[in-house]
């Protein structure tokens, strides 16, 4: 068996953390905003903007910002405990 210290689990967990995070924030780069639609028969976009519906970013980038910030708060632990 593999027995892996403290410090190296963190360290570990750090970069899973940050890279999942960064393929959710990627991910999140091509999502289509709410207040654009398709409109198949003039094969255009139409925007409809309205302050009240505007959706800015969604929990997939925002756990994903999150995992990368959780990720860094790991691997700046497991440096001092190093």
């Amino acid at each position: 068996m593999v027995t892996v210290d403290i410090v190296t689990g963190l360290e570990l967990a750090g970069y899973a953390l940050g890279a999942l995070g960064g393929a959710l924030v990627f991910m999140e780069f091509f999502q289509e905003p709410t207040y654009v639609e398709y409109d198949p028969d003039f094969n255009g976009y139409t925007i409809d903007i309205s302050p009240q519906e505007v959706r800015e970013h969604t929990w997939l980038g925002r756990v994903g910002g999150f995992s990368i910030a959780l990720g860094f708060a790991l691997l700046f632990l497991s440096t001092f405990l190093a």
